[in-house]
């Protein structure tokens, strides 16, 4: 009898096995299926509140009804769409077309404008620099000669600002930049090409170390990674997989990438061994060492923890539901506040009346559910990832500088994303470190509603002759002030 119950356990032990292995691969192919048939938007919508739940006594009996009369508006008849009026900032080029024989003592009394938007394509021109000579008795005066971005090539700072705003903002790769050039009538090689942005990135080189110390100096950082596949220069054809670190500064709107060719937690330790403040990141182990740190608080990001339920609608959707409607009274606080522009301490305040309360029911609720899901299940994966980071996903409320999430750093990466698209890899660790300096000063030009074009022209005719303990008024956080 003894054999047989223990046959009896260890065959329902399989049983149990077996169901939580099929549960994990219908999970794995309806994710696979959204990847690629499916919406990527992570939107929830709350079910019918009249519906019953797992959590909710279903009604026993239909409530009563009652005749309603009521009297509707006729709806106004629907107007013809009027077309929007051309913006007035933009240059108009006029052309007036005299009618044909005009009789003798005709006066005018108005004129008819119509307006259509046209497009010129980008032109190429040359800067022609002269500088006129003048003898004396015994001299020759000439004019000094201003000081140039590129001393030793012909190239000029908008064209250097095109190439790098085009490749990093727009995603265009310089080769087809090249093709570009030369219907404009320019035909440069990918060398030359080559050799223009790099000459460009060096220039800048000393803003965005200006830059970075700004951005490790905050007391409140977010960081990110993202994978940035180089070629292998001892392997022909092959890549490697680096990472572009990022580090958002919320508090003054400015982003730093930094380019490393791993994804070791050494990495992130090594940029910020001086830094004390809150750090914000989502649960990748790489983090750990840094959020153990005395002088570190340690924030989660909502965001990730919501995506692990997301996920699980599938699997239980009573209880992925539960927690989605939880976490989305915690968002709507946040945008009510955004509505009014609350300061920090309001933000707090309503931090510390609204959420706390829906943080603790919400953490006592996974508690209890997660002894009673599978733990390999999806449910219970995000159960255990939440409870997981606990203490650093409620820790925001602490202050009301602080984010919910790290959206806003996900933001900043989307360009890399979309640019490895298409330019797919960085030839070297050099060129990964030139596109990580671009990125940091194109994304904080977007962090400030900066046109990138603009700045760079700008930044490039001017920062050889700028003093060099005052480059931070070159960055863009500064430099709209300048420029008016």
């Amino acid at each position: 009898m003894i054999a047989e119950a223990t046959d009896i356990e260890e065959l329902r032990g399989q049983l149990r096995r077996s169901q939580e292995q099929v549960a994990l691969l219908t999970f794995q192919l309806e994710q696979l299926k959204r990847m690629i048939f499916g919406s990527r938007s992570e939107r929830f919508v709350p079910a019918d509140p009249g519906q019953a739940t797992l959590f909710e006594t279903p009604a026993t009996a239909p409530p009563p009804t009652q005749a309603i009369s009521y009297t509707r508006t006729r709806p106004q008849e629907k107007k013809q769409p009027v077309r929007e009026a051309i913006a007035a900032h933009l240059p108009r080029v006029e052309r007036v077309i005299e009618p044909e024989n005009i009789p003798e003592g005709a006066k005018r009394i108005g004129e008819e404008i119509t307006e259509t938007l046209q497009y010129t394509p980008g032109t190429i021109h040359v800067d022609k620099l002269v500088r006129p000579k003048y003898a004396a008795a015994d001299s020759v005066t000439i004019a000094p000669m201003p000081t140039l971005p590129f001393p030793k090539s012909n190239l000029g700072a908008s064209l250097a600002a095109h190439i790098c705003v085009s490749k990093f903002a727009d995603h265009l790769p310089l080769y087809r930049q090249r093709t570009q050039l030369k219907r404009a009538g320019l035909d440069v090689s990918d060398s030359t090409i080559g050799g223009w942005f790099q000459a460009t990135a060096t220039l800048l080189e000393p803003l965005g170390e200006v830059l970075r110390k700004e951005v490790l100096a905050q007391p409140y950082l977010q960081v990110d990674e993202s994978p940035a596949p180089v070629q292998d220069n001892h392997k022909e054809g092959t890549l490697r997989k680096g990472y572009q670190w990022v580090y958002h500064a919320p508090l003054i709107r400015a982003v730093l990438f930094d380019y490393r060719p791993g994804r070791s937690a050494e990495f992130p330790a090594a940029v910020l061994k001086d830094f004390q403040g809150a750090l914000q990141t989502d649960g990748y182990a790489g983090y750990e060492k840094l959020a153990a740190r005395e002088d570190i608080t340690a924030l989660a990001c909502m965001a990730h923890a919501r995506r692990y339920f997301d996920k699980a609608l599938d699997n239980d959707k009573a209880r992925a539901t539960y927690a989605l409607e939880k976490i989305q009274q915690l968002y709507a606080i946040e945008r009510r506040c955004d509505e009014r522009d609350d300061p920090p301490d309001k933000r707090h305040g309503h931090r510390q009346e609204e959420a706390v309360p829906i943080l603790d029911e919400l953490e006592q609720w996974v508690k209890t559910e997660i002894n009673v899901v599978a733990p390999k299940s999806p449910i219970g994966q995000a159960m255990a990832y939440a409870l997981g980071l606990w203490p650093r996903l409620r820790a925001y409320t602490l202050d009301g500088r602080y984010l919910i999430d790290n959206n806003r750093i996900e933001n900043t990466i989307r360009p890399l994303a979309i640019g490895r698209k298409n330019y797919l890899f960085a030839g070297s660790d050099r060129g990964a470190r030139n596109a990580a300096l671009m990125y940091s000063l194109l994304g904080t030009c977007k962090l400030h509603g900066v046109e990138p074009f603009a700045y760079l022209s700008d930044v490039i005719a001017r920062i050889s002759d700028h003093k060099a303990n005052k480059l931070h008024e070159l960055l863009p956080q500064n430099w709209q002030s300048l420029a008016n």
